[in-house]
């Protein structure tokens, strides 16, 4: 995972995973786990940093799969970010570098 990184009010994270084998080492699970799993690290990064999942301006979603997954990912998106929620983009991935990740999850906060 990178950052986050900071630029003035913006906190930046990229490449949240949506399976780490020793968080989860009974396997890497369908679309909802690995989004909901994502989301909880980011939401915990977030709060480090001084920001919350409120405070989220922008999501960006790479996603195997992504006509499978849309229903999933929207659900999940939904169930996790209050309103006003933030702007949401996914776009389909050809692979990632853990066998069975199915997704990877960047954002832009905002922080005091």
């Amino acid at each position: 995972m990178g950052g986050p990184i900071r630029s003035g009010p913006l906190l930046f994270l990229g490449g949240i995973g949506g399976w780490y084998p020793e968080r989860r080492p009974e396997g890497p699970g369908d679309a909802r786990r690995q989004l909901t799993d994502a989301l909880e690290i980011m939401s915990g990064s977030l709060a480090r940093a001084g920001s919350s999942m409120a405070s989220v301006l922008q999501v960006q979603i790479s996603l195997i799969d992504p006509e499978k997954n849309q229903q999933t990912v929207e659900e999940v998106f939904r169930q996790n970010f209050p309103e006003p929620r933030p702007t949401l983009s996914w776009f389909g991935a050809a692979d990632f570098r853990r066998q069975g990740q199915l997704l990877q999850v960047d954002c832009i906060a905002s922080v005091e």
